[in-house]
């Protein structure tokens, strides 16, 4: 009696352990045939991975342009339709578009302050005083910044002030070495951050000797805030023994890049007209913008080439404008 009973007890333990198995093995069954798959681990991986896309950054791209004859004066009154505007040799709608844009000014107002300008720097900074207080409207703002060995941001930021501005003319001093490129990159990140048009202005003889930013870096972070570089180059009075025309050649291409223009200076009058120049300019200057159509380049620079058409002047007229634009800013 009692083996009977013990296997009656068994069998009691035993009969739904097999159910519950039975029952499990029909579930893997089922889903096997619903998703024929997963009893392929590699089929599954495969699945699994993301599917590659080609994403379309259709930011809106601003390009700012300066037209002048052949005299160099700028030319306004041109219109919409005068414009032919590609991006990497395929033409784009203009979006945008405006005459000598009210956009605010945000301008980096660059003075080499280094023992090679030493005798200069007065003349420099008076005539930069009366930059600034021809061109300064209320919506824009100027940062001044003097670079010798180091760069130094003497109005502590942009302000429209300008007994601030004058102030910080006022205390740049004078240096040992040339940290132009720092100067470069520095002043292109803060305007990085700044709304409407983005300009920088450098005073300098052109040499850099201490930079720990390089000539492409200065470059690309000029490009990437959009920044529209304009130099004066200030030429030793006394002989041409002095000039560093390595530097010179960076900073014309720099400003060509960039849609601005150089200046040479040896005198203060040269100043004053460089500036006034400077200043036409600024305030003639049309907005193009677009919506990039297509990408035909794998390449994270995009190049951009504006003309001007349908004006019996127009083979006479000098357009320029930023070379084009980074569609991935770098990390420095």
């Amino acid at each position: 009696m009692r083996k009977l009973a013990t296997i009656l007890l068994l069998i009691g333990w035993l009969v739904p352990l097999c159910s519950l198995v039975a029952q499990e093995t029909t579930n893997r069954q089922s889903s096997s045939q619903q998703n024929p798959t997963s009893q392929n681990p590699a089929h599954s991986q495969r699945q699994s991975e993301p599917t590659t896309t080609l994403r379309v950054d259709v930011n809106l791209v601003n390009v700012f342009v300066t037209v002048t004859d052949s005299h160099g004066s700028p030319v306004g009154g041109l219109k919409k339709e005068n414009f032919v505007l590609k991006e990497d040799d395929h033409e784009q709608t203009i979006a945008i578009f405006d005459k000598e844009s009210a956009l605010p000014l945000s301008i980096a107002l660059s003075i080499d302050t280094s023992l090679s300008t030493r005798h200069d720097l007065p003349l420099e900074q008076a005539s930069a005083k009366r930059f600034a207080h021809a061109i300064l409207r209320p919506i824009d703002a100027v940062c001044v910044y003097g670079f010798s060995e180091v760069v130094n941001e003497s109005t502590r930021g942009y302000t429209a002030d300008l007994k601030r501005i004058d102030e910080g003319i006022d205390h740049i001093r004078v240096g040992a070495a040339t940290a132009l490129y720092d100067a470069i990159y520095l002043a292109s990140r803060a305007l990085d951050h700044r709304k409407g048009r983005r300009v920088i202005v450098l005073i300098t003889d052109g040499g850099d000797t201490i930079s720990r930013i390089d000539y492409k870096q200065a470059v690309r972070s000029a490009e990437e805030a959009e920044a529209i570089v304009y130099s004066i180059i200030i030429v030793p009075i006394e002989s041409s023994a002095g000039r560093e025309t390595g530097g010179e050649h960076a900073l014309i291409q720099l400003s060509d890049d960039t849609g601005g223009k150089y200046y040479y200076a040896t005198s203060t009058e040269d100043l004053d007209e460089a500036f006034r120049k400077i200043s036409d300019e600024l305030r003639t200057q049309y907005l193009l913008a677009y919506y990039p159509s297509q990408r035909t380049s794998f390449s994270d620079f995009r190049r951009i080439e504006v003309k001007v058409a349908a004006v019996p002047e127009a083979a006479g007229y000098h357009v320029r404008h930023r070379a084009g634009y980074y569609s991935v800013k770098s990390e420095f």
